[in-house]
């Protein structure tokens, strides 16, 4: 079983926000499918089986904040390894629309990654960074803020270039994984 994590913050007033670009992105990869609330573990979830895996999308409904604490309960509830974990986040020092796939890295600074480390002890999960740049205001307002018209036309682009990336998370070993969605701009043109 594989645990795909989007992280954001509930409600409305947080839709289309750039901190909520992993409920986005699980949102695009799924698109009419419907989420349900699980109390219990305090997540939408949707579960769905890909090649003979299980796969289990959750976005904790805990605010970004206090992410391990949904996480954590997945994790010890279906008995699934670090191994098999990779969330998806919004990164403030990546360009907009820019996406790194990272392993056993350190929160950079992102609550929601330091939630989940604290809660899993551990730091060996898959980490897919979405950039959604930094402007020169106060960091809190700019990750909260919406997404511009122009702003989301980007995030629209980069999801339909990451449409393939569940099916290959599921199928290829995490070195080809990392090595194929770290390829440097330059290198993408010589295609």
């Amino acid at each position: 079983m594989k645990l795909v994590v989007g992280l954001g913050n509930p409600g409305e007033e947080y839709e289309k926000t750039r901190h909520n670009v992993g409920f986005m992105f699980l949102d695009f990869i799924l698109n009419d499918s419907k989420f349900t609330l699980n109390k219990k573990n305090m997540a939408m979830e949707y579960e769905t089986m890909i090649r003979g895996e299980k796969i289990l999308f959750i976005k904790p409904m805990t605010f970004m904040n206090d992410s391990g604490q949904a996480v954590i309960k997945y994790v010890n509830y279906y008995k699934i390894d670090s191994d098999d974990i990779i969330v998806i986040q919004d990164d403030l020092d990546m360009d907009l629309g820019k996406y790194k796939l990272l392993y056993n890295r350190g929160d950079g600074g992102h609550n929601g990654i330091k939630s989940i480390v604290s809660c899993l002890g551990t730091r060996k999960f898959l980490r897919l960074k979405i950039g959604i740049s930094k402007a020169n205001i106060d960091t809190k307002d700019y990750v909260l803020g919406k997404f511009s018209k122009s702003e989301l036309k980007i995030i629209d682009e980069t999801f339909n270039g990451l449409k393939d990336f569940i099916m290959d998370y599921v199928v290829l070993n995490r070195d080809i994984l990392v090595s194929k969605y770290n390829v440097k701009e330059k290198d993408k043109t010589l295609d």
